[in-house]
């Protein structure tokens, strides 16, 4: 397999991380295990991702469906593993010039993980290297609808809403789009994942499971989309 050239790394990089449930499935083991694996790539890829180049990283932690379809006690367990890992690890990476920033409707999780999140912007980060976005709680579709709600609210002129106006309003606000998405465990959807911002990027779908995910599998889909020709429309 060839390298990936410096010359044209994705800045942005999207992850739908998939397979966690299943890949303790296979193994005979608590779903739970799964999450755990799946915390531990999750740190391996921001390497990696960081020594390439990438300059934002987005994860799909936790949709609002998530929430809402799958059972308490299995949402309990993601909570304190979320909380845990917060808690345990963001230090670590701030060290290492990793910024950590949550998207998504903060008021629908846990005070417990609500608190850990408002501490993340108390992390001070002297040469920040990567910025990672968590999608806690996050649903495409809900970020675009608040984010009309917020320009009726302002009393925009209805003739000046652009999608640079739109573009604002969003959790991404500020940051460029993704170049890349990358989805494990073998679907070919979004999943109502970053649906505006990712109008343009390029899907890449592997069948690998989020916690055999390696930088090796990273490093695949970047030389992807290094094929990929991109015009935008044009």
């Amino acid at each position: 397999m060839k390298s990936e050239t410096a010359e044209n790394i994705p800045q942005h990089i999207a992850i739908i991380m998939d397979g966690n449930r299943r890949w303790a499935r296979q193994r005979g083991l608590p779903e739970g295990k799964g999450h755990e694996a799946g915390a531990d790539t999750l740190e391996n890829i921001i390497a990696s991702a960081a020594q390439m180049g990438v300059k934002t990283l987005t994860v799909y932690a936790l949709s609002t469906e998530n929430i809402k379809e799958r059972a308490k006690r299995e949402m309990s367990g993601l909570f304190h593993l979320i909380t845990w890992g917060f808690k345990s690890k963001v230090k670590k990476l701030a060290e290492k010039g990793v910024r950590v920033d949550v998207l998504g409707e903060l008021e629908g999780l846990p005070s417990s993980v609500r608190k850990v999140i408002e501490n993340l912007k108390k992390v001070y980060i002297k040469n920040e290297s990567i910025r990672v976005n968590v999608a806690l709680n996050y649903g495409g579709k809900k970020e675009i609808v608040e984010a009309i709600k917020e320009l009726i609210k302002e009393g925009i002129d209805v003739n000046k809403i652009n999608d640079e106006l739109i573009s604002k309003h969003l959790y991404t606000t500020g940051q460029a789009d993704p170049d890349l998405v990358i989805r494990t465990g073998g679907y070919s959807r979004l999943s109502n994942f970053l649906l505006w911002q990712t109008a343009y990027s390029e899907l890449y779908f592997t069948k690998v499971l989020w916690p055999d995910f390696t930088p090796e599998e990273l490093k695949k889909a970047v030389i992807w989309y290094q094929e990929q020709k991109r015009n935008f429309g044009k």
